[in-house]
């Protein structure tokens, strides 16, 4: 596979870590984004170094358009241009909606929307010159059916659904696929708060009886970032265990 330069938001740990490792395995050179885990972003980097790869943490705010500025100049001083996306970062604000604020709202639209929307327009410019690029987002199976207590985060994941399936079909005639994955429960620090109660409900809902792993989803990444993928574009990959079936 050529090696190419890929971007990892939120890769400092859970999905996004895996994704970074996989990545880098697939022998890409990866810039893992972070906001507040440094030392997590450090970690995931200097594993990536032992194992023979290349990777990078730059600290940077997805969700505003200085912090995207800051964060895109710093991949191409390591790197040079973004040519992989992976639009990870993503945050969960939960409560019923007449009990939702508006910084709830607005908090997660900003971090799990708007930065893909601003991580993406920025990331084209460099692969619309080269006429190659893969941007691939993470929404969520609650972007499709809907979560009781997640509006606010079934409303952002949806909206990359759709998002997704738009700029598709602007940037495919330039060799660009723009795909996303729709993960169901997923072992990660996201989850570590659900109780065994609800969590025994979950499983019993999801055809393979168990959550999933952030390798599992990092591997669906990994095959819409390669070459075997080259004619995949404006899908959305459902890795849910048959959870939405």
């Amino acid at each position: 596979m050529t090696s190419r330069v890929a971007l990892v938001t939120g890769g400092s740990r859970g999905i996004g870590k895996a994704i970074a490792q996989q990545l880098a395995a697939d022998g890409h050179r990866v810039a893992v984004n972070y906001v507040h885990g440094k030392d997590e972003a450090a970690a995931v980097v200097e594993g990536i170094q032992t194992t023979g790869g290349e990777a990078v943490a730059i600290g940077a705010d997805v969700g505003t358009e200085s912090g995207v500025a800051e964060l895109f100049a710093g991949v191409e001083e390591a790197f040079g241009p973004v040519e992989i996306l992976v639009n990870n970062a993503g945050v969960v604000r939960d409560n019923l909606l007449l009990r939702m604020s508006v910084e709830d709202w607005d908090d997660v639209i900003a971090v799990n929307l708007r930065s893909v929307f601003l991580c993406t327009k920025t990331a084209l410019r460099g692969m619309l010159k080269a006429r190659w690029g893969r941007v691939i987002s993470v929404t969520s199976v609650s972007g499709l059916g809907g979560n009781p207590g997640q509006a606010n985060y079934a409303a952002s994941k949806a909206g990359i659904v759709g998002f997704t399936k738009s700029v598709a079909k602007e940037v495919g005639s330039r060799g660009i696929t723009v795909n996303a994955v729709a993960p169901g429960f997923v072992d990660t620090d996201m989850t570590d708060g659900i109780d065994d109660g609800t969590r025994e409900l979950a499983r019993g809902q999801i055809s393979l009886g168990r959550f999933g792993t952030p390798e599992e989803i990092s591997a669906a990444v990994g095959y819409l970032a390669s070459q075997g993928a080259a004619y995949v574009t404006g899908q959305v990959l459902v890795v849910d265990g048959g959870l939405a079936i």
